[in-house]
């Protein structure tokens, strides 16, 4: 199925649905450093557009995909943003839902952080997509029971033309993980600590962590642990020489990108365009679980064909008999 990526950042959701099979033919994003790190690791092309603009969904239009997907900006919902949904940047999820309206493709993925569930916002956004005749399927997963060494909990809506709500919820549901995924579990020994620094949003949190729990939500910022830091009682380590950040290369895998992502830029960029992404395996997990279900849907239509043309055949010996 062709795919089309929006507001793609660098490309976690991309990567995630080829990974599965799916057939990525464009992507849209309006940050040039992500857009560039974008063509530094996609064949297929990425175009620099201001989403908000009626030109570019024509131009989304014209590639005819089967599925869209897209995570829209989400620093007005997040908990290290403003959580207010008034500032503008929250009414590019409207615009993610008018694409899908225009386009009508016969899926569509979107992705976001858990907070947007409060939001008006998304109220709106159902009520645009429900009315165009899609089944809703909304579910937050957590990242470190979809292969994903990071406990990092985002929103998914799958929406499918003409389906019924909850269609995907047994797929998404069925397919995760019995216990969460450690980073000794992902990474073994080969990042040379059993303990790592991770800049808290606030002293009141721990900043220091061990390789047998889940990464916390890998972020845009990267920062050395402080002089004179104050351990926190959560601290799984004192502060020692052998304590260290994890470097953007290894928050790039702890994001599930693979070791050959070309991280091209500056520090500051990358290390932003990191943090923005979905995670590569968490997008491949919606994406196996969807194609899952279109395996299904394909082995039970064929099924109550085959069912269909028995009975006919059956009719029609009864009638020549006759």
């Amino acid at each position: 199925m062709k795919v089309i990526d929006l507001f793609s950042g660098c490309g976690g959701m991309s990567l995630g649905f080829q990974n599965a099979g799916f057939d990525i033919v464009a992507a849209y994003d309006n940050w040039n450093p992500a857009v560039m790190l974008y063509r530094d690791n996609f064949e297929h092309p990425i175009y620099e557009f201001d989403l908000d603009d009626p030109v570019s969904h024509e131009h989304i239009k014209d590639f005819s995909p089967d599925v869209v997907i897209g995570g829209p900006p989400c620093q007005d919902f997040s908990s290290a943003g403003k959580r207010d949904d008034t500032l503008g940047r929250a009414d590019l999820t409207i615009t993610y839902a008018e694409i899908v309206k225009k386009v009508r493709p016969r899926f569509f993925v979107m992705e976001n952080v858990e907070r947007i569930k409060k939001s008006r916002i998304l109220d709106q956004s159902i009520d645009i997509l429900a009315g165009c005749g899609y089944g809703l399927t909304m579910k937050v997963l957590d990242a470190s029971y979809c292969g994903v060494p990071q406990a990092r909990k985002r929103f998914f809506m799958i929406g499918c033309i003409d389906e019924y709500d909850d269609f995907l919820l047994p797929f998404l549901n069925g397919n995760l993980s019995k216990s969460r995924m450690t980073m000794r579990d992902y990474f073994g020994e080969s990042l040379g600590v059993e303990h790592y620094y991770r800049h808290p949003r606030s002293y009141k949190r721990r900043g220091i962590f061990s390789i047998d729990e889940p990464s916390p939500t890998v972020r845009g910022v990267n920062r050395p642990i402080p002089k004179g830091y104050n351990p926190h009682h959560g601290d799984t380590s004192p502060v020692t020489d052998k304590v260290r950040p994890l470097t953007t290369k290894e928050r790039s895998l702890v994001q599930t990108f693979p070791a050959d992502f070309l991280l091209k830029g500056s520090k500051t960029n990358v290390e932003q365009a990191i943090g923005n992404a979905v995670p590569v395996k968490l997008a491949e997990y919606v994406a196996n679980c969807l194609q899952e279900y279109v395996n299904v849907k394909r082995e039970n239509t064929y099924k109550a064909n085959a069912q269909a043309r028995m009975a006919m055949d059956k009719d029609t010996l009864s009638y020549s008999q006759v």
